[in-house]
């Protein structure tokens, strides 16, 4: 199983993060939203809701489709689902690279800000496909180059570690997708610009959302209080009238299908 410690590692911090995703979660609502009109028109079909978190779009989807599944890395989260979600909700423990489903048995996956933290996401979308039917769909929303450019501006001036996870432009996104066996159907990228009252508002709502594993780091713990003094001088470059800090997120939304054999 690739990146094994990574993996648990993501797990823990959205562990962390439960109680205070769903307040944090502005961004991920907006996504989440825009990917239902993309949802089939059928009801009849079996939807698995991959990284389900604390289960607000699988309890929207579940008010819709026959039966819905809900998977997600995070333990913690699955038992704030179970306690707080629809009982006909099916919570799942899993990620992405081994789903305990058989081929060709889920009719359609709904994945809202999941696949950035696949690396390597050609094996998660093997296992996608693989659970997927032949003509089943993958909708699905993640981050791309360029997210977040402000603050890794800002830290770029500090030092030259990691402190923003790196993301995939949207032309490696359709390569890894478009494969002999899925077809990349339509894809759309917006940006969403968020405003926070200080840089130390975007850190706080980024490790409220479990955000904030940065898996190539090299200097592990927070930065000393003289970096980030230094790197809000910085932010201040991007500041706009009304002493607001804008954050962009450079959202992809797309809609995969599984390919017949």
């Amino acid at each position: 199983m690739p990146n094994t410690l990574n993996r648990i590692k993501i797990a823990k911090s959205f562990d962390s993060a439960t109680d205070s995703y769903d307040v944090s979660a502005r961004l991920q609502r907006f996504s989440g939203k825009h990917l239902l009109p993309l949802m089939p028109n059928r009801n009849d079909i079996t939807v698995l809701d991959l990284g389900c978190g604390t289960g607000f779009f699988t309890e929207l989807l579940a008010s819709t489709f026959k039966r819905v599944i809900g998977v997600d890395i995070s333990s913690k989260m699955l038992q704030f689902t179970q306690e707080n979600r629809d009982e006909s909700i099916q919570l799942v423990a899993g990620d992405a690279y081994k789903m305990p489903f058989a081929d060709n048995s889920i009719d359609c996956i709904y994945s809202n800000l999941v696949i950035q933290w696949c690396n390597p996401l050609e094996e998660a979308l093997e296992e996608i496909f693989r659970v997927l039917k032949p003509g089943g769909l993958l909708i699905f929303s993640t981050l791309v180059d360029g997210t977040l450019f402000e603050l890794k501006s800002s830290w770029r001036q500090v030092d030259d570690d990691q402190h923003v996870i790196d993301f995939r432009t949207p032309e490696e996104l359709e390569r890894i997708v478009n494969t002999p066996t899925s077809s990349l159907l339509q894809s759309q990228v917006d940006d969403v610009i968020l405003e926070y009252e200080n840089p130390m508002h975007l850190a706080h709502e980024l490790k409220g959302l479990g955000a904030n594993h940065l898996p190539n780091k090299k200097i592990k713990g927070l930065a000393g209080k003289d970096k980030w003094k230094k790197m809000m001088e910085s932010y201040q470059d991007f500041l706009e009238p009304g002493e607001i800090y804008p954050a962009t997120y450079k959202v992809f939304s797309g809609l995969a299908v599984k390919l017949n054999d």
